[in-house]
């Protein structure tokens, strides 16, 4: 006979994560709330994914890029800039070339109907954000765009597992100024 598992005992209110306050949470679904409401408006007008969006977004503005750098470029992951980089390849948006000093890295740019199409997304795109912050001053506008360039700046300092290695209280053992976490995030 199986015996039923313990019951759990409440968490520890300290360790309680306010998923609703959690800022990476918060920007997820503000990005994905923000990606989704245009995402859809652009799939159905232009039959572009987010994935193929960002790329074409990308390549208008630095042409020549390989996937990897579209990948870093845009944080997002490998296999989707891939598969994304296939699908506008496949609608003649995008064209891979071979670059001549090392034939190993590929290089991508729009096409004639990828640009048209760039060019077409991106009063459409403009108005929706503008849209979205018309209720913010310049003031208010000019803040948001420096706290998220500055969060940003620090995440990308943040690297990979830092934090795991180090634990959540680590910063407090050890003093903030003996952290490796808190001397990365003040470089």
């Amino acid at each position: 006979m199986v015996k039923p598992a313990p019951a759990a005992s409440a968490p520890d209110p300290s360790r309680i994560l306010d998923l609703e306050k959690f800022l990476p949470y918060r920007l997820s679904v503000l990005a994905n709330t923000l990606s989704g409401a245009i995402a859809s408006a652009y799939a159905e007008r232009f039959e572009l994914s987010i994935p193929e969006w960002r790329i074409v977004a990308v390549l208008a503005r630095a042409p020549g890029l390989s996937a990897a750098q579209v990948a870093e470029r845009t944080a997002m992951d490998k296999v989707a800039v891939s598969r994304a980089v296939a699908l506008l390849m496949r609608s003649r948006r995008i064209e891979r070339s071979v670059e001549e000093s090392d034939r190993r890295r590929s290089q991508l740019r729009l096409t004639a109907k990828g640009l048209a199409v760039y060019q077409e997304v991106v009063p459409w795109a403009l108005a929706y954000e503008d849209a979205v912050l018309r209720g913010l001053s310049t003031r208010a506008r000019q803040s948001l765009d420096r706290l998220l360039t500055e969060l940003q700046h620090r995440a990308r300092k943040l690297r990979p597992g830092l934090l795991l290695r180090e634990g959540p209280s680590s910063a407090k053992k050890k003093g903030p100024r003996d952290s490796s976490l808190t001397r990365t995030l003040r470089e």
